[in-house]
């Protein structure tokens, strides 16, 4: 008797995977709740606390895009449209949880702890960027796509290990999900449970690589379930609904539970990188349009001003404050002495071979003339 066929449906199967992932959204885009259950507790102070981080954030990009013009800055990724995505998740988090920024996260950083001047430098290239205080839990924005994953792995494996309530928290784009630190990130905290809240800020580019083009996935939050770990996908653009998911994130990986991926759906308003990126090349007016219906500080203010607690008044005190801050910053930061390669030599050895301390003595001796 011959045997019968076994039928295996696997289209019902990517179907299944795929229905797992509903977008998280408390906040539509005329800042009306549309969702009760996800909107945070937090207090009127803490709204207006939030709503003030965003839009210095993007007085802080206007800014460093004409400093960087100016040439009196160095490397900057724009961060307009992403301030939901970055301010609201970070607003979750406490000063003794661990941030490992991307290039891009600089905002976050400096909510965190660093000095604004310190982060210009950091921009510039100058050593003095990467003088952390010493409370800072935090370390310099890594420049390699999705480096950081790996680094907040091991971390928040160091933290699981202390039986601290602190976790890790990271972040890359959609890009970085590409990589393969993205995924032995992951791995590796799942499967010792570590500390760890891992984003992926999904802004529809990797430079210009579209988002369809880089995985067959539905969603990169379900990139989380070959880890063994939860996914979640939320509306990027909405700040109570990143704020709410963040936190129950961090609440669940401190709570020794392992760690969480978080897909933000957001969108950059600008370029890459000022560094020569065109996004007129690759994405229409049509789509900045859309998205920029979309704006997270339109959103937020419309719903703070329905409240009371917002006013176009306070907003322009916020942006004048903001360029007051900015301006003491990049003057504090021009009086630091500028580099000399005789100190990236030194800087380069602990202990100087014959022919480095010759090398430093050559150019210590033209520096000073």
């Amino acid at each position: 008797m011959a045997e019968k066929e076994l039928t295996i449906d696997f289209e019902a199967l990517l179907k299944d995977v795929n229905a797992d992932f509903p977008v998280y959204q408390a906040l539509d885009e005329n800042g009306k709740i549309i969702n009760e259950n996800l909107v945070p507790d937090l207090s009127d102070e803490e709204l207006v606390e939030l709503m003030t981080s965003m839009v210095w954030s993007r007085v802080l990009d206007q800014r460093s895009t004409a400093l960087n013009r100016q040439g009196r800055l160095g490397f900057f990724a724009p961060t307009a449209g992403q301030e939901a995505s970055q301010l609201a998740s970070h607003f979750a988090f406490e000063k003794e949880d661990v941030l490992l920024p991307g290039y891009r996260d600089v905002p976050q950083l400096i909510k965190h702890g660093l000095p604004l001047a310190e982060a210009f430098l950091w921009s510039r290239g100058h050593v003095a960027g990467n003088n952390y205080p010493a409370d800072l839990q935090a370390l310099p924005p890594q420049i390699i796509i999705g480096a950081q994953y790996v680094q907040a792995a091991g971390v928040a494996l160091g933290l699981k290990k202390r039986n601290s309530k602190n976790v890790v928290f990271t972040y890359t784009g959609d890009g970085g999900s590409s990589q393969g630190d993205f995924y032995e990130a992951i791995n590796f905290a799942g499967a010792y449970h570590a500390n760890a809240v891992f984003y992926i800020q999904n802004n529809g580019f990797a430079i210009s690589t579209p988002r369809e083009k880089q995985s067959a996935a539905k969603t990169l939050a379900q990139k989380s379930v070959a880890a063994g770990i939860p996914g979640i996908q939320v509306d990027g653009m909405d700040p109570l609904a990143v704020y709410y998911v963040s936190k129950k994130a961090r609440e669940w990986a401190a709570n020794g539970n392992g760690p969480v991926l978080i897909e933000t759906l957001t969108y950059r308003y600008g370029p890459h990188t000022l560094s020569g990126d065109d996004p007129t090349r690759y994405r229409s007016k049509e789509m900045d349009d859309e998205w920029t219906k979309k704006d997270p500080l339109v959103r937020f203010r419309k719903y703070l001003t329905e409240k009371g607690l917002w006013s176009e008044e306070q907003e322009e005190k916020v942006i004048e404050a903001t360029k007051e801050e900015i301006k003491q910053a990049i003057t504090d930061a021009d009086r630091v002495p500028k580099q000399k390669v005789s100190d990236f030599l030194k800087n380069m050895y602990e202990v100087q071979p014959q022919n480095i301390k010759e090398q430093i003595e050559f150019y210590e001796a033209k520096e000073s003339k």
